[in-house]
């Protein structure tokens, strides 16, 4: 039902749907372009209308009192954010736990613009053995979903090409806030996270 009212509104407003999932039932979403407040609710309905149950990373400190209940029951999983290894050892924790686990995660962190996306996400792919799959919204087309679907290979320089091509034409709600299609960090995915 949730599915049928979301493809609804999403047609209503004039967006148009994408669904390249993957077959797989374990992979890690990005979303991107993050440049305003409405890309959340645009992106909950875009999930929704693909029917997907998806998972997200918090702080483990706002799960606590009666916060933590309701947290985890929409896809909430507690972290410590403080440490990205620690992160990194205990989501990848969760993908072994599971038979299902999408966990969406908007790789440039903020809807401010910034010099580089923060390569966390590759990083988790890669040592949980999940693909990436790139969602996305696009203001100037009136399109959102998933794209398409990459296998990391442990070149993330090489893989940051192909995930660089797929969205150098997707805008924004605010393309002045759009980060920089660069990663940080070129170090050895077995030096971050070991």
């Amino acid at each position: 039902m949730l599915k049928k009212i979301a493809v609804f509104i999403l047609k209503i407003f004039g967006w148009k749907l994408i669904d390249n999932q993957p077959e797989e039932t374990k992979y890690v979403a990005i979303g991107a372009p993050h440049t305003s407040n409405w890309d959340f609710p645009l992106g909950l309905l875009c999930l929704s209308a693909l029917g997907l149950k998806f998972n997200w990373a918090g702080k483990d400190s706002i799960f606590a009192g009666p916060l933590k209940y309701i947290f985890k029951s929409i896809g909430g999983i507690p972290v410590n954010r403080r440490s990205p290894k620690t992160f990194l050892k205990d989501i990848v924790e969760q993908f072994n736990k599971r038979n299902k686990m999408i966990l969406a995660i908007a790789p440039e962190g903020t809807r401010s613009k910034t010099s580089y996306w923060k390569p966390g996400f590759y990083y988790l792919a890669m040592e949980a053995k999940v693909p990436i799959a790139l969602g996305f919204v696009d203001f100037k087309t009136k399109t959102t979903g998933i794209g398409e679907v990459l296998y990391p290979t442990g070149d993330i320089e090489k893989d940051f090409e192909i995930i660089k091509e797929f969205y150098k034409n997707k805008t924004g709600k605010c393309p002045e806030k759009q980060s920089d299609l660069k990663i940080k960090s070129s170090k050895s995915i077995e030096a971050r996270i070991k």
